[in-house]
Order: C-alpha cells, then sequence, then structure tokens
C-alpha cells in the first residue's frame, strides 16, 4: 500500500473515487483522529468485517486496526454534492489498496462468521412471523385431504403480514432506530447464520420424528434407515412447532427474506448514488412477483412441496438459504456493476416477464380450481379429464409441466437487466433450468408409479414435457 496524505476534501476527492472514512480512537493517541482507506475500484465491501487484517499508520507507526476502537463509520462516494458532517480539515493519513483479490478474499471469510447482531436479526423476522402471523386475521384455506383423511388448514395472511412488516422497518428507519441497509452490510453474516439454522433445526426435526409415535399422516415417521437420506429428505411430512405447520412456515420466510434482501440492495444503491435503469427493473420484477405469490398464498398449499414432500434439510436449506440468498444475486451483482438498458432492451425484458407471468400465474391457478372443483370451466370450457384425475385442457394441454416453463421465463427475466457481460446474473436461471429438469423427470416417474395406464394416457395426450415442440 501506498500513503498519501491529504487536507482538504477537494484534495481527497482527486485522488480516489470511493473512500471510506474512520473517526476512530488509538491507543497511542488522546482523543480520536480520522483515517481514509482510498479505493479506485467499485469491488464490494462487507463493512462490519472491515477492521480485520487491515493496517493503518498513525505518527509514522504501523498499528493493527483491531487494536483501535471504532467510533463512527461510513462509505462515501464521490460525488460533488458530499459533504462530511464529521470531517475536520486536518491532515489524515490515505492508504491506496493496489491488491483487491488477497483483501476481498479475507473480507468474505471475515465476512461469513456469523455474528450475535446476524443471530439477533434471523431470530427476530422469525418471532415477527410466529407471533404477528397467528394474531392477524387471514383466510383458512383447507389443505388437500391426506391419505388418513384428514387435512391441514393454512392461515393466509401473507400479504398483509409482509406490508405491515415492511411498513414497521420502514417507521424504524425513519426514527434512526435502524439502518435500511442492516442487512446489505450483513450479507455473508446473515447467509452463514441461516445456514447453520437449518441445518440445525433439520437436526432438531430427525430426532424428534424419530422418537415420534404418531400414525397420522402429517406427522408419521417414514424412516429407512440411511440417516443421509432421512436427514435430507425428512422423516414427516407436515412437523408442527407451537401450532404452526413448520413447512408453510419456512416457505413464507424465504419469500419474505428475498424481498428484505432486495429492499436492502436497492437503499445500498440509492446510498451510494448508483440505481439506474437495470436496479430499477430487476426490483420492479421481483416485487411483482414476491407480492403476486402473496395474493394467490393459498395456491401453495396444493403444491406438491406442500401436499407430498416431507420436510428434512432439502427443503428448508431451499425455503430459507437457497431462495432468499441465490435469488437476490443479480440485486448483489448491479450494486457493483454498471449496466445500462436501451429501450428496446427494457420492453424486450417486460415482455419476458410479461409472458413468464401469464404462464407461471395461470397455469398454477387453472391446477389450482380444478384440484377443488373438477368441473369448472377451463378458458371458457369444460375441462379434458384424462381418466378423472388429469387434467388435460389449459395450459395442462400444452405440456405436462407447463408451470416450469413460466417459472424460467420469470427467472429469465430477473437476470436480463444486468446485461449479458458476465454470467454471474445468470446462475438462478441456470440453476434452475437444471433443477426443474431433473424434477420433472421425478415427478414424471412418480406419476406414471401413481397412475399407471392414466399417466400413460396423458402422455399419448400431451406429448411435451416443458417446451412444446422442443422438450
Amino acid at each position: 500500500m501506498r500513503k498519501v496524505a491529504v487536507r482538504t476534501v477537494g484534495q481527497l476527492k482527486s485522488h480516489f473515487e470511493y473512500f471510506i472514512i474512520f473517526n476512530i480512537s488509538l491507543p497511542s493517541l488522546r482523543g480520536s483522529q480520522i483515517f481514509v482507506l482510498g479505493l479506485k475500484t467499485k469491488g464490494p465491501f462487507i463493512g462490519n468485517r472491515l477492521r480485520d487484517g487491515i493496517k493503518r499508520s498513525s505518527r509514522d507507526e504501523a498499528q493493527d486496526i483491531n487494536s483501535v476502537k471504532i467510533n463512527q463509520f461510513k462509505i462515501r462516494r464521490n460525488s460533488g454534492g458530499w459533504r462530511p458532517r464529521e470531517w475536520q480539515l486536518q491532515t489524515v493519513v490515505v492508504s491506496e489498496r493496489v491488491s483487491l483479490m488477497e483483501m476481498d478474499l479475507g473480507f468474505i471469510l471475515q465476512g461469513l462468521i456469523p455474528s450475535w447482531n446476524s443471530v439477533a436479526m434471523l431470530c427476530g423476522f422469525f418471532l415477527y412471523l410466529a407471533i404477528v402471523g397467528s394474531i392477524l386475521p387471514g383466510q383458512v384455506v383447507p389443505g388437500v385431504i391426506l391419505p388418513d383423511g384428514t387435512r391441514l388448514h393454512y392461515r393466509c395472511n401473507g400479504l398483509v403480514l409482509l406490508i405491515l412488516l415492511v411498513a414497521l422497518l420502514g417507521i424504524a428507519a425513519k426514527m434512526d432506530m435502524i439502518s435500511l441497509t442492516a442487512i446489505s452490510d450483513r450479507g455473508l453474516e446473515l447467509l452463514s447464520t441461516t445456514f447453520l439454522f437449518s441445518f440445525l433445526a433439520t437436526l432438531v426435526l430427525f430426532a424428534a420424528g424419530c422418537k415420534s409415535n404418531n400414525r397420522g399422516s402429517s406427522l408419521k415417521p417414514h424412516v429407512t434407515g440411511n440417516l443421509i437420506h432421512d436427514w435430507w429428505f425428512g422423516i414427516q411430512l407436515n412437523p408442527q412447532f407451537l401450532g404452526i405447520d413448520l413447512k408453510f412456515f419456512f416457505v413464507r420466510a424465504g419469500m419474505m427474506g428475498w424481498l428484505l434482501i432486495n429492499l436492502s440492495v436497492l437503499a445500498r444503491s440509492v446510498q451510494d448514488a448508483t440505481i439506474n435503469r437495470s436496479m430499477i427493473l430487476y426490483q420492479l420484477f421481483c416485487v411483482l412477483y414476491i407480492l403476486d405469490y402473496f395474493v394467490h398464498e393459498e395456491y401453495m398449499t396444493s403444491t406438491w412441496d406442500i401436499i407430498a414432500e416431507r420436510l428434512g434439510f432439502m427443503l428448508v436449506f431451499g425455503d430459507l438459504v437457497w431462495i432468499p440468498f441465490t435469488f437476490s444475486i443479480q440485486g448483489w451483482w448491479l450494486l457493483s456493476n454498471k449496466v445500462e438498458l436501451t429501450t428496446a432492451a427494457v420492453i424486450a425484458n417486460c415482455f419476458v416477464f410479461m409472458i413468464g407471468y401469464l404462464v407461471f400465474r395461470g397455469a398454477n391457478k387453472q391446477k389450482h380450481v380444478f384440484k377443488k372443483n373438477p368441473k369448472a370451466p377451463i378458458w371458457g370450457k369444460p375441462p379434458k379429464v384424462v381418466g378423472g384425475k388429469l387434467l388435460a385442457s389449459g395450459y395442462w394441454g400444452i405440456a405436462r409441466h407447463c408451470n416450469y416453463l413460466g417459472d424460467l421465463l420469470l427467472a429469465l427475466s430477473f437476470s436480463l437487466p444486468c446485461g449479458i457481460s458476465s454470467p454471474v446474473p445468470y446462475f438462478y436461471p441456470l440453476y434452475l433450468l437444471i433443477l426443474l429438469i431433473w424434477r420433472e423427470r421425478r415427478d414424471e416417474a412418480r406419476c406414471a408409479e401413481k397412475y399407471k395406464d392414466i399417466w400413460a394416457e396423458y402422455r399419448r395426450l400431451v406429448p411435451w414435457r416443458i417446451l412444446p415442440y422442443v422438450y
């Protein structure tokens, strides 16, 4: 690192595009002193872990940042209108970072260490969902009839719960009780904390399931004897805690967590003055998708995950970690990469989103309505039903898993605002493509075993799996 002495804000701006200001107290000094880390790169930082492994100088003597007390910490971007409030026009020592890779790796590893702050944030989030979700009114939707003749009931108040949460966080931020960027500042911490929670929670679920003597369809343990298999896929269909259906709770938490991460990233983008068309488009698509999910939350009660998958690490990790932290990769990427979209690109992106939404929502709605009333018209006509069980009309007469096509188009629309300069923002749609093809093959095998000749007839009527005339 090379050190540069500057005396004015103007000199600081002439040296660095981005800079970080510390107001710190050194053990060897009386009072506090200003220190600045200047950057000529747009590389991201893990703010709350920045102190680890960075050296500063005071009176020409090296000081380890771990031995100092940080009183104030702010990240500022070089802009003409910036006026630092805590700055005294005095000589400060500026260290320019020459090599990014080594320090970024250290920041990432340090950032992955959970902190009590991240634990408190996660626990507070879960407590809010559990307590307020049990109090707020909402439509009580009956689930599907289980093999033993019973059925669960779900309180679908997710939309009100989400809007109230965002409103409360907004009010708290306005009153300076919390920071809107708290989540984006602790992204890696929250990732590792949530992962550890998922791991520990599924160990508890596994142990509780093994001890269960319940013979009902929801709680009857399905133990194969393979510990890894049973922990991964789960051994109980609908385990509960204090009357809360955990499967429904976790998927709700994951979808809300995705939105909260995105909103925090958006707040960071506004603070850094990097917001542009790409970020707005990505955020808009995600908000519409998540709000639509909660508007139609009752449809979730008839999905395969709810009615057939047991609750193990696969589902818990997928709901709490995979959904919020990988579906938001595009937002994180746009924070440090500038993409300028043309008007034509924006229109094309909107078109992909609209087509994906119509297919995804339309197919899921048709399936949900059919399960509740097999005689309900589809696209204004009586439904074509195979063997009295399988819908072969509407979207389901075009492809056997047409909802997956809509899901893939939506995932693609979330990534297109990032342009095509990097494959990173396309991780989600590429992963989803692989997952849905694998899942479609698994669904086909299960349906063939369950419906036998009826499934063979359905395949003859609807030959395409996901994309007509292609696959």
